[in-house]
């Protein structure tokens, strides 16, 4: 015979799925809106945007809600929302790190030329 846990008063069955998949969610989120952005569908000022609001959403609502549906809920908008701000940071950086190696590449293969004494 299968053993079910019993839901408590007030609370449903979609709280605590969020709250086991919500790595997951924010995952998929942050995959495709991070996607999104660096194909510049999406500006990188809306991620700020978004990711202000969503933070002041779940500090102001959502952190202490005693529902756990908006609790799950705001917390996976907040926390996707922060990791998407850093993929344009880290695109930066990265772009960054390429033109300054693709330079140094340039020195050295300079550098050769110069050297080369034939």
């Amino acid at each position: 015979m299968e053993r079910t846990t019993p839901i408590e008063h007030g609370r449903g069955r979609l709280g605590p799925m969020l709250r086991s998949s919500r790595r997951r969610l924010v995952l998929w989120i942050v995959l495709a809106e991070g996607l999104l952005v660096l194909l510049d569908v999406i500006p990188w000022w809306t991620v700020f945007v978004l990711a202000a609001v969503a933070f002041a959403v779940y500090v102001g609502v959502a952190r202490g809600h005693p529902n756990p549906v908006i609790h799950e809920t705001g917390w996976i908008a907040a926390f996707s929302q922060l990791v998407v701000v850093l993929v344009p940071v880290l695109a930066l950086v990265l772009t960054t790190l390429a033109i300054v190696a693709l330079v140094l590449v340039a020195l050295g293969a300079l550098a050769l030329v110069v050297l080369d004494r034939r």
